[in-house]
């Protein structure tokens, strides 16, 4: 059986992130579940390039803006089935397994489940806040994956051209074709330990508040 799935990776400036995210990767690359690797780069200046040449992914250029990158890159997919990771992300293993029974039974979108990769009790929190998020309001957001069928994407209009919320503007429209996989994303927690995860959370509900109440992705990145 031909193997179904393209991963699309954002990057920019990604190549010192990249290493772990990969290796999380490369069971599905053994196990044939993976056809193809695109990294959809909006103008790094590090090694990136290099690092796509090195495991043999292909690198799309795209315009800035995450929405952007995105779906330029959806639009170069050849498989049935598309895995929208960020480039500081660890599948946890066996997550081969999860996601080809659920390509061989649904035609729903899926996510992850959100960890962090630091073990204090903030982390865990707010972890533990964005999974319930995702089950009780079906909102989870782009660290946490994204599984889709290329029909069910193209049905929906895809991801948006904007620099923010490309990810919550797609989710809102795969209402009751989502579901959530026994797997686990683990992201960095970079933001939040720097900023504090009291600041970081609430600058994230505001947005996501202000994005409901019908502010532009283009205003609410510039602020963000």
């Amino acid at each position: 059986m031909p193997a179904p799935l393209t991963v699309i990776i954002p990057t920019l400036n990604a190549a010192r992130l990249l290493g772990p995210t990969l290796r999380s990767l490369y069971e599905g690359i053994q196990t044939g579940l993976i056809a193809e690797l695109v990294f959809t780069d909006c103008g790094s200046t590090d090694d990136t390039r290099l690092v796509a040449d090195d495991v043999g992914a292909t690198f799309v250029i795209s315009k800035p803006g995450r929405g952007t990158q995105l779906a330029t890159a959806a639009k170069t997919c050849k498989t049935n089935w598309i895995m929208v990771i960020h480039a500081d992300t660890i599948l946890s293993p066996d997550w081969t397994l999860a996601v080809r029974n659920h390509i061989a039974s649904s035609q729903n979108a899926a996510h992850f489940r959100l960890a962090f990769d630091v073990q204090s009790r903030a982390a865990k929190c707010t972890a533990g806040w964005a999974n319930l998020r995702s089950r009780i309001f079906k909102l989870p957001y782009g660290d946490q994956g994204l599984l889709i069928s290329m029909e069910r994407y193209n049905s929906v209009g895809g991801y948006a051209n904007v620099p923010l919320m490309e990810d919550v503007s797609l989710v809102r429209k795969l209402r009751g074709h989502l579901t959530e996989l026994p797997v686990t994303a683990t992201t960095s927690a970079v933001k939040f330990e720097t900023e504090g995860y009291l600041k970081r959370g609430t600058k994230n509900f505001l947005t996501l508040l202000k994005y409901f109440l019908g502010v532009s992705p283009e205003i609410l990145a510039k602020r963000y």
